[in-house]
């Protein structure tokens, strides 16, 4: 964003949170993680411990079940970003975004930048 200030571009941020998509479905996150832990050495998965692996997979089947399937969250700030007249630097789509990105909002754009 603020490399192309520089040349008169305006961006606007969208950070979405976790939504439901063939890219965060459970079966591939899970296939490509197990895939990455295969292909660490036995003294990396030793230093995160024989837990690791099974919390983590816990973890995220637990966060899939909380993600939203509505995309026209995501959808309708990309459309205000670019047919509004003065579009905001960020936009936070879904509850879990607002939750993280909402408090950050508060912070001057040069530090969350």
């Amino acid at each position: 964003r603020l490399e192309m200030h520089g040349f008169g571009v305006k961006v606007s941020v969208i950070e979405p949170g976790y939504f439901k998509t063939a890219i965060t479905s459970i079966e591939n996150l899970e296939k490509n993680f197990l895939s990455i832990w295969e292909k660490l050495p036995e003294e990396t998965k030793a230093s995160y411990g024989e837990n690791y692996l099974k919390d983590f997979l816990v973890a995220l089947r637990k966060m899939q079940k909380k993600c939203s399937s509505n995309l026209t969250l995501v959808t309708d700030c990309m459309e205000h970003a670019l047919t509004s007249r003065f579009p905001r630097t960020r936009y936070s789509a879904g509850w879990d975004a607002k939750l993280v990105y909402i408090p950050l909002s508060y912070l001057p754009s040069a530090l969350t930048d």
